[in-house]
């Protein structure tokens, strides 16, 4: 859906040695998950000449932010990012606003669903996020309803996932990173 909106888009999934137990339990916050991300973004700029903005979903915002705080844009870091559906609370690991993020000093979109069911994600919880974005030289927050629910409210087929409304949800997010 993005590249509907001209954005090219690479989807970066777990490595080979992490795809059994522990899967990447533990790995985000490691420098090697930096330096793989790292190297993906450098490729990135180097093939296509273009910023580089990171979109982690549910557990990938993680990863996302774990990198954005990590490495600045001169140090090889992406110029933008979007967290959608962010993991703010979580008993293994570090949930997002526990992150140092006031060392994030790009752009960065958050989008959220106001009825997201998700445990680990609920809504409630937004201000604190928006908050510890202090760096960010622009920080908005996107609420969306609509939708549908249907099943684990962590799965992609509720309003965590944006279920019904993916397309908006796109269109909105692909409009924001190329206004910046």
């Amino acid at each position: 859906m993005f590249a509907a909106h001209g954005l090219l888009t690479a989807v970066v999934d777990a490595p080979s040695d992490r795809q059994s137990d522990p899967y990447l339990w533990g790995f985000r916050y490691k420098p090697e998950h930096v330096a793989d991300i790292k190297a993906v973004i450098a490729w990135l700029k180097q093939q296509a000449k273009v910023p580089v903005w990171l979109v982690g979903t549910s557990m990938g915002t993680q990863s996302a932010a774990v990198v954005a705080v990590r490495l600045p844009v001169a140090g090889g870091g992406p110029d933008g990012l979007v967290l959608t559906s962010t993991i703010l609370k979580i008993d293994k690991g570090k949930p997002v606003p526990d992150l140092l993020l006031g060392k994030i000093g790009v752009p960065v979109l958050v989008v959220h669903h106001r009825q997201d069911g998700c445990e680990y994600t609920p809504y409630a919880e937004i201000p604190r996020l928006m908050d510890k974005l202090s760096g960010s030289p622009k920080k908005e927050l996107l609420t969306v309803d609509g939708g549908y629910n249907r099943g684990n409210p962590c799965d992609g087929i509720t309003y965590h996932g944006f279920a019904g409304i993916e397309k908006e949800v796109v269109t909105k997010i692909a409009q924001w990173i190329t206004a910046r």
